[in-house]
């Protein structure tokens, strides 16, 4: 189960955690991809980045989340 982090005595969420986890993934492969101009193949490139950063998020809630 899921418990809160404690950061300088202010309680964290730990989606908040993982959130800001999934923003600072998403960076590189942002960069990556402008490399390659991948931005100019699709056909909104904001939504291509927040696609990614909801499929990087869903990954470490998945992965962090409780096993049975």
């Amino acid at each position: 189960m899921y418990s809160e982090i404690d950061i300088f005595g202010v309680y964290v969420a730990p989606f908040a955690m993982m959130m800001l986890a999934a923003w600072l993934a998403t960076f590189p492969l942002n960069r990556i991809a402008n490399h390659f101009s991948l931005s100019r193949k699709v056909w909104h490139p904001g939504l291509f980045s927040l696609c990614i950063y909801i499929i990087i998020l869903s990954l470490i809630v998945l992965y962090m989340g409780p096993r049975q």
